[in-house]
């Protein structure tokens, strides 16, 4: 199935964008599980838009205060503790997360490796974009392999060249100018004592297939991960 355009009509507003994405990192989990990964390791889907942080509450009611209870008794008050008013107050931006996540059990669940499915609201502010090759650069550096998957349309920020412009990494490991949808995967390994990360950079193309690329697990093997069967497995279950 050819890739499309889910940010524009004719699919968007009415096939959004947000579901198909929650499809497709479901699948991708789905595919690990039951026909790539050993009985080691097992993938789940993450699927955060608008960032996990809850809204803050001014005030709490004491639940349970004064309140009789049917034997007779009257409960007591729920403690509730309050931190003093902080002294500083940060902004910052807490990104969207649609991630398939992939776990080594063998000594209790540890995070080894990383897919990431882009959203436009990692790629429509400094900030977002910040955030985005922030958790990418921290997975690398702790030895977690990645994917990065850029089908978003709406937006022309190329996140690979951000990621590698925080690596320090020279303009010729960025794509060409006219490659806004790619898939990028990136493997932390170090050789004769140096740190290095292999990159296998894949533009995409509307209308066309997807790649396999290779996810390299934390102190572990490397997978493939067939994007196109998972992407076809996401169109059929959202009809499209």
């Amino acid at each position: 199935m050819p890739l499309l355009d889910h940010f524009h009509p004719p699919l968007f507003p009415t096939h959004r964008w947000e579901s198909f994405h929650t499809f497709w990192a479901t699948d991708i989990a789905s595919h690990l599980n039951l026909t790539v990964l050993p009985q080691l390791y097992f993938s789940e889907a993450q699927i955060s838009i608008g960032g996990r942080v809850e809204v803050d509450v001014a005030t709490l009611e004491d639940r349970t205060a004064n309140t009789a209870q049917g034997n007779g008794a009257v409960a007591v008050a729920e403690a509730v503790w309050a931190p003093p008013a902080p002294p500083l107050v940060l902004q910052t931006t807490f990104p969207d997360e649609i991630e398939v996540q992939v776990f080594g059990s063998a000594t209790g669940a540890h995070l080894v490796g990383a897919i990431e499915l882009v959203s436009p609201g990692n790629k429509d502010r400094p900030e977002t974009r910040e955030a985005f090759v922030s958790k990418c650069s921290s997975y690398l550096h702790g030895g977690i392999g990645v994917i990065i998957v850029d089908v978003v349309t709406e937006r022309l920020a190329n996140l690979h060249d951000e990621l590698m412009r925080r690596l320090q990494q020279p303009a010729t490991t960025h794509f060409p100018a006219e490659t806004p949808l790619y898939a990028v995967a990136y493997r932390p390994v170090r050789r004769d004592g140096s740190d290095q990360v292999d990159c296998w950079p894949m533009p995409l193309a509307l209308g066309g297939a997807l790649p396999t690329l290779p996810l390299a697990l934390r102190n572990g093997p490397i997978f493939p991960v067939d994007l196109e069967v998972t992407y076809q497995a996401a169109r059929r279950r959202s009809r499209l």
